[in-house]
């Protein structure tokens, strides 16, 4: 347990800071990603409760972030939910949505916002709990301390991709990318297997974040693709 007037608390607090900026940050393009197709008024609505759901999923998982790490499966399983929400936030809106109630729209985005942050917040709690060497005091002040980040870093995406919509690829190939490195490091998975293989982690997660990307826009290609045909035979029926 760390004494609070030593300073390897304080060092454990700041590698606490880092490793919320460097994860956090995470969970809040993921919120972003989640809110960017609702109206402006309702954002404000989506980031709060994806805030809410990131940290209650830390406050859940925190107390078995140890145990976490043993299960085997668990980071692949994770890996693959995450491709599929990376390649499932880089469709474009579909068109007819234009008369669905608000509500459902905000509702499916805080769901999308819940799933994700049940993943990513693995890695992040895990770290949290490392650092802090079983003080409690240090899990908490992890928390409160992802709370800003997360909300100033979706607010902040979100405006991001409003002008630029390239940042949307990037996050999804984020998604990719997180579920490549999860895969090599899953207990289920010798050791042994990667050992013959240079930079393995880094390549997996390039290699996922290429999957998501490549998915995600061959099938944004298709379904563009369907729109325009559709729209096409509508016209020529309407010519008629």
């Amino acid at each position: 347990m760390l004494d609070i007037s030593t300073a390897a608390f304080w060092i454990a607090v700041l590698q606490i800071i880092l490793i919320d900026i460097l994860l956090g940050g995470d969970n809040a393009i993921v919120i972003a990603l989640a809110c960017r197709r609702l109206p402006e008024a309702q954002r404000r609505t989506g980031i709060f409760w994806g805030v809410v759901g990131a940290i209650g999923l830390r406050v859940a998982l925190i107390f078995f972030a140890l145990q976490l790490l043993t299960v085997p499966w668990l980071k692949i399983v994770g890996a693959v939910l995450l491709f599929w929400i990376g390649v499932k936030l880089l469709q474009p809106e579909e068109a007819g949505h234009d008369d669905v109630a608000a509500s459902t729209t905000l509702t499916g985005a805080i769901k999308t916002i819940i799933v994700a942050d049940a993943v990513m917040s693995l890695d992040n709690v895990i770290a949290v709990a490392g650092a802090a060497k079983g003080s409690m005091l240090l899990v908490v002040f992890g928390i409160l301390v992802a709370i800003p980040i997360v909300v100033w870093g979706s607010q902040l995406v979100l405006k991001l991709m409003d002008r630029y919509p390239m940042v949307i690829t990037a996050g999804g190939a984020l998604l990719g990318w997180i579920g490549g490195g999860m895969i090599v490091t899953d207990p289920a998975l010798p050791p042994s297997l990667f050992d013959s293989i240079p930079y393995a982690e880094t390549l997996a997660a390039a290699a996922g974040g290429a999957l998501v990307v490549v998915l995600g826009k061959w099938l944004e290609a298709r379904t563009t693709n369907r729109a325009v045909v559709e729209l096409a035979g509508n016209d020529s029926t309407k010519g008629r």
